[in-house]
């Protein structure tokens, strides 16, 4: 069997045999209207853009998400961002032994962990009503809620994610609370658990991740604030909460041109919105950051309004 390569490790100038995961692929035409693919390969370290620019109908049916391949290639530099020109390739086969979850990056902590650290959250949770509903919704799609990314690229995107994702936003709402005592942490604990919630039907799941036709059309956001309500009125909840808490999930990307549907007027909500942007911005800073050497600048990120990071000598 041929020796993985790392995608963290790859860099402009290297040569590649290597089996990868197909996480996402696109199919494209150039402007001398010849077809081409534009691949997605990972493993556990990461991902990386991959050009193949001869293909045929054959090709095009069998470069699938969530299938595995072996790659010949090199990787180049292109606008600042590496990326593999794909010379040859071919599917794996039973011989090479191999599985999709060999592949697939994971949270630094386990499924059980997850789960513990956000259920003693929710014994925090003193509104009975937000309590139930949590508690409801998290029974309801526990698996999925434990397993799915938070999101099909840029930060979280790898298996438990979202349980990862709203960890630490749960430790840092904590924190901010014992700053600010005036914060209702019920409907803050309980907004951070759920804001997200709806990944789970927005995404296909950890896999070879991309967006569902419910997702597409609907989108995460609607999708949890349904929930929530659907649940509520489940348990025959019927209070100002109930409301409150669809606002905090409806306006926690905090501005319409991010995709709120509306903007926060709860001090709770503009909190919920600044904290998931920073877990968020510190996740893809840290993943960038940790791929470069002291010294030297990442590539440029897109979410970051497309600026590139510095990595300081002088930091451990």
């Amino acid at each position: 069997m041929s020796q993985i390569n790392n995608v963290e490790k790859l860099k402009p100038g290297d040569s590649v045999e290597a089996f990868y995961l197909i996480k996402r692929s696109q199919q494209g035409v150039t402007t001398q209207g010849k077809p081409y693919m534009t691949l997605y390969l990972q493993d556990k370290t990461g991902e990386i853009e991959a050009k193949l620019w001869t293909v045929t109908k054959e090709d095009m049916e069998v470069l699938k998400p969530e299938t595995l391949i072996k790659v010949k290639g090199d990787v180049i530099d292109y606008r600042g961002k590496k990326q593999m020109k794909i010379a040859a390739f071919r599917t794996a086969g039973d011989e090479d032994g191999l599985s999709p979850k060999d592949f697939v990056e994971k949270a630094p902590i386990d499924e059980e962990t997850l789960h513990e650290s956000i259920m003693d959250y929710v014994i925090k949770i003193e509104n009975g009503s937000l309590q139930r509903i949590v508690r409801q919704i998290l029974n309801k799609y526990r698996k999925e809620f434990l397993s799915y990314p938070a999101a099909m690229t840029y930060h979280h995107d790898f298996v438990s994610g979202l349980a990862y994702h709203v960890h630490f936003m749960l430790r840092t709402a904590e924190s901010l609370c014992d700053i600010y005592p005036s914060l209702n942490r019920s409907l803050l604990y309980s907004a951070i658990i759920l804001h997200d919630v709806g990944k789970v039907k927005e995404l296909t799941g950890p896999v070879g991740t991309t967006y569902t036709t419910e997702g597409n059309l609907i989108g995460h956001i609607v999708i949890a604030s349904e929930e929530v309500a659907r649940v509520a009125e489940e348990l025959n909840i019927e209070s100002e909460e109930v409301m409150l808490l669809k606002h905090m999930i409806l306006s926690h990307h905090g501005k319409l041109e991010y995709g709120s549907p509306k903007q926060p007027m709860l001090k709770e909500a503009e909190i919920l919105h600044y904290i998931d942007n920073i877990d968020a911005r510190m996740m893809m800073m840290d993943k960038h950051l940790n791929k470069a050497d002291k010294g030297q600048f990442t590539e440029r990120l897109f979410p970051l309004e497309g600026r590139s990071l510095y990595k300081p000598e002088s930091f451990e």
